[in-house]
């Protein structure tokens, strides 16, 4: 258990669960920003219509505003994975810590090729918090969990996207992944590793958690800015307060004894993906992995200051009305 608490990574789960989902998440973005594609592949697990999957998202600047997603259904039996060295497999598409290589065929694309990663950027652990989810990760049953595998890392290789073939040399990958017997009922979640600065990096998720009987709402983020970590989640006593300006604009403020920051994500061009409820894949949400995202950071032990704009930026916002402003 130790072992796949400290690698979220890893699978978590077994193909004998009745309700049950894990999904992992790659996003790869082209050295010119022209082209984002995120990959998941994922495992859902119930009593109607247990099945493995690949779901897609791409964004590419000569059709922005034909943001497309895809959804590979393949049988449960599809899905394979190892642990050391770590893989999943999805019928003939390979997803591991080093790489990813995929052969899709939907009624809409055919997305085939391989992307190699270079060094990946985990996040910091400690005994207390062994991953992103912190003292909670020690905590069975609870509706869903979340690790991060790489907040920033260098990417080679290239894919062939509906006839174009696209270069991903010298782009930037992130990997995350969720799992648990749903997702909550609502949330937000943000990333972006595309500032001015190469090692900057940014995760943020707020969301409804069921936990011993009561109904809380909590958030986890990690930053990365000039070789520093930021940690803010309510497990360490961090405040956060958050506003929808628009229904495509959301503000954050988060602030613990460590720092400061701001985030102001604003969502272009959105796609539909699905996600896991008790039935299934049933739930449509809208994801876009070309926002932007504006961040302000005051580092309160050194003073240092930073200000930023973060592009090509992952953001969901599911059910904002039920979101409590601060916690």
């Amino acid at each position: 258990m130790a072992n796949r608490l400290t690698n979220p990574n890893l699978f978590q789960g077994n193909l004998n669960k009745k309700q049950y989902f894990e999904g992992w998440y790659y996003k790869q973005v082209s050295a010119d920003g022209k082209t984002a594609i995120s990959f998941i592949p994922g495992i859902s697990l119930n009593k109607d219509e247990p099945h493995s999957f690949v779901q897609y998202i791409i964004v590419q600047e000569d059709e922005r505003e034909d943001t497309h997603t895809g959804y590979l259904r393949l049988t449960k039996d599809a899905f394979k994975w190892q642990d050391d060295p770590f893989q999943v497999m999805v019928g003939e598409n390979l997803f591991s810590t080093e790489k990813l290589s995929v052969n899709i065929e939907t009624k809409t694309d055919r997305i085939s090729g391989a992307i190699h990663f270079g060094a990946l950027s985990p996040i910091g652990t400690s005994a207390l918090q062994p991953n992103i989810m912190g003292p909670f990760a020690y905590f069975p049953k609870m509706e869903c969990y979340h690790g991060i595998t790489s907040m920033n890392h260098s990417l080679q290789g290239s894919l062939l996207i509906n006839g174009k073939m696209v270069d991903f040399t010298g782009g930037k990958g992130y990997i995350e992944k969720d799992w648990g017997s749903k997702f909550p009922k609502h949330y937000v979640w943000i990333q972006s590793n595309h500032f001015r600065e190469e090692d900057t990096s940014v995760f943020f998720s707020v969301a409804h958690v069921p936990f011993l009987g009561m109904e809380l709402q909590g958030f986890i983020s990690n930053i990365h800015v000039k070789g520093k970590e930021y940690r803010f989640a309510t497990y360490n006593n961090s405040k956060l307060s958050i506003s929808f300006p628009s229904e495509n604009q959301v503000n954050v403020k988060i602030e613990n004894d460590q720092a400061e920051v701001t985030l102001i994500g604003t969502v272009e061009h959105l796609g539909n993906l699905q996600a896991p409820v008790e039935s299934g894949m049933h739930k449509t949400i809208k994801e876009g992995v070309s926002g932007n995202l504006q961040m302000e950071l005051w580092d309160k032990e050194t003073d240092f200051y930073y200000q930023g704009l973060g592009t090509m930026a992952g953001i969901e916002i599911v059910d904002a009305h039920e979101m409590k402003s601060t916690i």
